[in-house]
């Protein structure tokens, strides 16, 4: 059975960190393609190693990603 989740990947330092807000779990790598393969083994071994009760307490369903757009002084 496949998922599909969502990955947000931002460069700290020489680093690329890399989140899965569905499940708040988050990985590294020196590159993007690197930083995406270790959260997706992360979020592979969650799935594997989490209880059905930890899955349905951190699993949030609804992830909404939009452009925000605020006035700085």
């Amino acid at each position: 059975m496949k998922k599909y989740l969502t990955a947000i990947l931002n460069k700290e330092d020489d680093m690329y960190v890399a989140l899965c807000p569905e499940l708040d779990i988050a990985s590294q790598g020196r590159t993007v393609e690197e930083a995406k393969r270790n959260l997706s083994e992360a979020v592979e071994l969650f799935f594997e190693t989490a209880s059905p009760e930890e899955i349905d307490e951190r699993l949030k369903t609804e992830i909404f990603i939009s452009p925000l757009e605020v006035a700085i002084a």
